[in-house]
């Protein structure tokens, strides 16, 4: 009878108070209220919304459902969470970059599920690369190496685990106030007492509008302060694929490459960003001016420190990169599409790309599927570049079996515009939130 005034309440476009909210969380997570009910309440804020009191007591009553780690380091800890994208390999930039500047990244991430990958699936094709830790085993990867990054156990937010399997299918995923309370009581729970937000917009973005992410940027920075952490957001371009890379391994060999040879690349709209939401994250973290921040990483990029910690990380996870370049050595199928006219690159479509590196097997349609390593697709052109007839656009990948290649080719020319002229975007970023 209570869990059914508290859905009326909300249903009635109502405040509902701090208690109500715990005690319905903490009655869900103990299986006393049922799912039919979650299901309920959540379809009541997906349509009337929440305050941002009521969506910090959402975040942080999903937090306490679980274990919240605490650090005692000697350097201060930061982590970066990004809403997904295609070609998006930045965290593996990003986190070892800031960790190279004397940040503690305590990250837990995610496995891909739909059109966008995971960090860990991408980490996963590094051999022995175990991103299951448990918590004890990733607090003490942090401790020595300055970096993980592993996926959450269960005992990590379960309610947020138990709700978000009822909004897949309720129709409830695209809530303002539950899309912060899932992503904020994870990254809260992590324990980083610095949180940085990359919020995409654009065609492969889970985010379609630049309104939209603002607002959810603007939700998450603003909860995260609530809850007594440093926070900050980029609201950044995702209409077109970050880098040349779309897939598992391949973005992880992009990534690397960035990693070892930054100084011909660094000005790369990616690569740029990366350096951005690094220096978010150590200015915040270690208080000193974000120009000073930005210095210290494109510093710590160009010497190799990032690299290394890359490396040691990989290490103390239990993988080993010479057998990662033997896996890219393996033999794979491959298709080469050219330029039909001659012009400029004025448009990559992100989503139909990440739709081709799907099909080729890059990602999973249920949490059981498996995924191909070697399935994607690498891209030879950017925008703004210039092609004649017959200039190779794009090589589509995959292992095992050559079966739909040349239909997915087909459906890969279609994410290319040529254009008698077209310039390429100078800066990923569309406005910055702190």
């Amino acid at each position: 009878m209570i869990a059914k005034l508290i859905i009326d309440k909300k249903r009635e476009g109502r405040a509902l108070g701090s208690a109500e909210i715990r005690e319905f969380i903490e009655g869900f997570t103990a299986g006393e209220i049922p799912d039919y009910q979650m299901s309920a309440l959540a379809m009541a804020i997906c349509c009337r919304g929440m305050t941002e009191r009521e969506t910090a007591d959402l975040t942080d009553a999903m937090m306490r459902s679980g274990r919240c780690l605490d650090w005692t380091l000697d350097i201060p800890t930061a982590d970066k969470h990004s809403t997904g994208g295609v070609g998006d390999k930045l965290s593996l930039i990003v986190q070892p970059l800031a960790a190279a500047c004397a940040v503690a990244v305590p990250s837990l991430t995610g496995r891909g599920l739909g059109l966008t990958g995971g960090t860990a699936d991408k980490l996963e094709t590094i051999p022995g690369y175990n991103a299951s830790l448990s918590l004890d085993d990733f607090q003490r990867v942090v401790s020595d190496v300055g970096v993980s990054m592993t996926v959450q156990t269960g005992e990590i937010t379960p309610a947020d685990k138990k709700l978000y399997a009822l909004r897949d299918v309720t129709g409830t995923v695209a809530s303002i106030p539950l899309i912060v309370g899932s992503i904020l009581s994870k990254k809260l729970a992590e324990g980083a007492s610095t949180l940085v937000f990359d919020v995409k917009w654009g065609l492969g973005a889970f985010m379609k509008t630049k309104e939209d992410a603002c607002e959810l940027a603007r939700a998450l920075v603003s909860g995260a302060k609530a809850a007594g952490r440093k926070a900050a957001a980029l609201v950044t371009d995702m209409n077109t694929p970050l880098g040349r890379a779309i897939g598992n391994a391949n973005e992880v060999a992009e990534a690397l490459d960035i990693l070892k040879n930054p100084e011909p690349v660094a000005d790369r709209a990616d690569v740029a960003l990366s350096i951005e939401l690094s220096s978010l994250m150590v200015s915040l973290a270690k208080e000193i001016p974000l120009d000073e921040a930005r210095a210290l990483c494109r510093e710590k990029l160009l010497d190799g420190s990032a690299l290394e910690k890359f490396k040691a990380m990989v290490a103390a996870h239990g993988g080993d990169l010479d057998k990662f370049a033997k896996l890219l050595e393996q033999p794979k199928f491959k298709f080469k599409i050219q330029a039909m006219r001659s012009g400029v690159v004025s448009a990559i479509d992100a989503e139909k790309v990440a739709r081709v590196a799907f099909k080729l097997g890059a990602g999973r349609e249920k949490a059981s599927d498996t995924i191909d390593p070697l399935a994607g697709v690498t891209l030879d052109v950017q925008l703004g570049d210039k092609v004649s007839i017959g200039s190779p656009l794009a090589t589509l990948e995959k292992s095992g079996c050559p079966d739909g290649l040349e239909s997915a080719a087909a459906d890969l020319f279609k994410a290319f515009t040529i254009s008698p002229s077209g310039g390429k975007i100078d800066s990923l970023i569309f406005e910055r939130i702190v």
